[in-house]
């Protein structure tokens, strides 16, 4: 059962949600050990993903899901709701999963905590498709890229998507690979971001871990190779995810310059 922080009360589970948003966050990432705690422009990161997740419309409920006290305690203190979880569960999704296995709600959004700069339509977009759409299980973001370094940057996933809209594979590597010149064919860049009817959620982690999910350490993988279909939505906007302290810094750039404009517009307008 997960635990909750001492003065963060588990909404009654007899309440029934449209959707929840679950931050995963994880203190000890492999490359960025601390990484959600990491200050970006004077706030912990976990925080400013959590600060985006608020401003989406379409969610009735917020949550951080992680397995260290100092990360609740830092939710607590910036006026969020955190829920521990097992540090043994093997991913975000687990982690997503056990924060809402008691909660009567319709729609999970998996918000994942190295996102400071997801865009709080693009949560949105996700979430108001699955509520009109129940013929999907599954939903997420993607947009076109077209520099050659971030095509080929491994960090960066991209995905293939069908004519009917729904994910064919995702890969870290170039996706898809280009015999001839094709103009019309977008490299798609997928965001760190994923919708799930609740059902669909407890089918995902029940499934074993797929070879292709372990080959690419993508585990969205899983649920496409066992037939799940997952649409792919056209993201509002870019969002930057963060693998390491360099791309902490390229954020915190990027945010101290967003800012910067917005405190001199309010200036202006006074």
């Amino acid at each position: 059962m997960p635990m909750l922080i001492s003065n963060v009360h588990r909404p009654a589970t007899n309440s029934p949600f449209l959707s929840v948003a679950v931050i995963p966050s994880r203190f000890g990432a492999e490359r960025f050990p601390g990484k959600p705690l990491h200050r970006i422009a004077g706030t912990p990161m976990v925080v400013r993903v959590l600060e985006r997740a608020l401003q989406a419309r379409r969610v009735s409920l917020v949550l951080v899901a992680t397995d260290d006290e100092r990360i609740a305690r830092a939710v607590e203190a910036a006026g969020g709701r955190a829920v521990l979880t097992d540090p043994a569960l093997p991913s975000g999704t687990d982690r997503v999963f056990a924060a809402v296995k008691d909660l009567d709600v319709k729609v999970v959004l998996n918000v994942q905590g190295d996102e400071p700069m997801m865009d709080p339509e693009n949560i949105d977009r996700v979430a108001g498709f699955l509520l009109d759409h129940p013929e999907f299980p599954l939903a997420t973001v993607a947009l076109p890229i077209d520099d050659p370094a971030e095509i080929a940057n491994p960090n960066n996933v991209k995905v293939v998507r069908g004519d009917d809209g729904r994910a064919l594979y995702f890969s870290r590597s170039p996706l898809p690979y280009r015999r001839r010149p094709e103009p019309s064919l977008p490299t798609l860049k997928h965001l760190g971001l994923y919708g799930y009817r609740k059902e669909a959620l407890a089918r995902w982690t029940s499934l074993p871990p797929h070879p292709l999910e372990r080959a690419e350490g993508l585990e969205q993988l899983r649920p496409l190779a066992a037939g799940m279909a997952m649409a792919v939505l056209d993201a509002a906007s870019d969002s930057i995810g963060v693998d390491t302290e360099e791309d902490a810094r390229r954020v915190e750039e990027i945010l101290r310059k967003t800012e910067r404009r917005e405190r001199q517009r309010a200036v202006a307008e006074v």
